[in-house]
C-alpha cells in the first residue's frame, strides 16, 4: 500500500455543517412507476399539445446554449398581470423554497408551518436554522388558524404555508392569510400555492399592497410539466431583488423555458384539465362516501382517505392492480392515512374500480 493511500486511509472525512448533519432528509419513493401514477399529484394526462410540438422543435444547435431566464420571466409576468422584476423563475418549486430559505433565515430566526404539510418545507429550512416552529391541525385537517397566529413570535422571520394543502386538500382563506401577513411584517409571508388551479383562489393579486407576501406555483400540476421542473415565485421587486441574487442565473434549463410561455398561453387546454379534475375529484369523493371510506374534502388533484391500520395493504392491493398510491402515515397527525391523485375521467373511473376490488381484497371495514 502506498505512502498516499495510507494517509487517505488514515484522515477523518471532513465533515459538512452541523445544520446539514441534523436535518431532515426527503427520499421520494418513485422505483417502480411503471403504473397509473396516482401517487405524485402529477397531471396523469400529458402537457398541452403545443408544448409537444415546442419540444419536436427543439433543434441541436439551441441545446448547446446557456438558458436565458429573463426573456421567460416577462412573457410569464404579462401573463399573470405583474412586472418582469416581481417575478423569478425556479427549478420547480422546492428550489423556491430553498432559495426563500436561504435568503431570509439566519441561524437564529424562526420559521413557522402548520403541520401535516409538505416534507420540502423542513428540509430547506432545517439547512439554515434549527428553530422551526410547527402548528399541528386537529383532527379535521383544517388549517389552525386562532393556534398559528398565537405562535408568531418577534423571532419569526419566515412564515409558509400552503393552500390548497398537501397532503390535507384544506385551504386558506385569503382573509387569514392577509392576517397572518399583516401580524408579521417583520417576517415574509410564502403562500404556496402550487394547487391553485384546482381552487381558483389566490393572493396573487394583492402582492402590490402587501409587501411581505411571496406567492409560489409551480407549473408540475395543472400545466403536466413536472419532468421539465419549472416553478415560479411572485412578490415585491425588493423581496425578489433578494432571491435572485441568491438564485443560480442558469437554474432553469433551456428546455423548460423553451416550453413554458407555450404552455401558459394554452389556456384552453388549462381550462380543460382542470375542469376535468374537478368533476373527477367529485366523482372520487362520492365513490368514497359510498364505500364507507372516511375522507377529507378536498381543493386541490388529490384525495386524502383514513383507512386506518390496512393502510400498507391498501397500497400494496391496489399497486397489484396496476394503480399506485401515496401512504403518508408517517405525515404528522396522519397514522393510517392514503392518498390518491385525481386526474383526467378515464384514470378515474380506473382509480375508483381497482380501490372497490382492493379494498375487498384486503377485507376492509369501516369499523377496522
Amino acid at each position: 500500500m502506498s505512502l498516499a493511500t495510507d494517509l487517505v486511509t488514515d484522515r477523518k472525512i471532513v465533515q459538512p455543517r452541523k445544520a446539514v448533519l441534523e436535518m431532515p432528509e426527503y427520499h421520494p419513493p418513485l422505483a417502480g412507476r411503471d403504473a397509473l401514477r396516482l401517487d405524485f399529484n402529477e397531471n396523469t394526462f400529458a402537457p398541452s399539445p403545443r408544448v409537444v410540438e415546442k419540444l419536436q422543435a427543439l433543434t441541436a444547435e439551441g441545446l448547446t446554449k446557456y438558458p436565458e431566464r429573463e426573456p421567460v420571466e416577462r412573457v410569464v409576468a404579462t401573463h399573470f398581470g405583474l412586472k418582469t422584476e416581481e417575478v423569478l423563475l425556479t427549478n420547480g418549486v422546492d428550489e423556491a423554497i430553498h432559495l426563500m430559505c436561504v435568503a431570509f433565515l439566519e441561524a437564529d430566526d424562526e420559521a413557522l408551518i402548520a403541520t401535516p404539510t409538505f416534507f420540502m418545507y423542513d428540509v430547506s429550512i432545517k439547512m439554515m436554522t434549527p428553530h422551526l416552529r410547527k402548528v399541528q391541525a386537529d383532527a379535521t385537517m383544517e388549517f389552525p388558524f386562532e393556534r398559528f397566529m398565537s405562535a408568531i413570535t418577534d423571532k419569526t422571520k419566515l412564515i409558509i404555508v400552503a393552500s390548497p394543502n398537501n397532503p390535507t386538500g384544506a385551504t386558506v382563506s385569503k382573509e387569514h392569510l392577509l392576517a397572518i401577513a399583516a401580524a408579521a411584517p417583520h417576517a415574509v409571508l410564502m403562500v404556496d400555492e402550487a394547487y391553485y388551479h384546482f381552487h381558483g383562489e389566490s393572493i396573487l393579486e394583492d402582492l402590490s399592497t402587501v409587501p411581505n407576501v411571496i406567492v409560489a406555483r409551480t407549473f408540475s400540476k395543472a400545466y403536466g410539466l413536472a419532468s421539465l421542473r419549472v416553478g415560479l415565485l411572485a412578490g415585491n421587486a425588493a423581496l425578489l431583488k433578494s432571491l435572485r441574487k441568491v438564485s443560480s442565473p442558469y437554474n432553469v434549463n433551456g428546455v423548460a423555458l423553451a416550453c413554458l410561455p407555450v404552455a401558459v398561453a394554452d389556456e384552453e387546454y388549462l381550462s380543460w384539465y382542470t375542469e376535468q379534475v374537478r368533476i373527477g375529484r367529485q366523482r372520487m369523493m362520492d365513490g368514497l362516501r359510498e364505500l364507507g371510506v372516511p375522507f377529507f374534502p378536498s381543493h386541490a388533484n388529490f384525495v386524502l382517505m383514513n383507512i386506518g391500520p390496512k393502510h400498507a395493504a391498501l397500497v400494496g392491493a391496489m399497486r397489484r392492480q396496476g394503480v399506485l398510491l401515496r401512504d403518508r402515515s408517517t405525515d404528522p397527525g396522519c397514522d393510517g392515512f392514503v392518498r390518491i391523485t385525481i386526474g383526467i375521467e378515464e384514470h378515474v373511473t380506473r382509480g375508483l374500480d381497482a380501490l372497490k376490488t382492493s379494498l375487498q381484497e384486503i377485507e376492509w371495514s369501516a369499523a377496522v
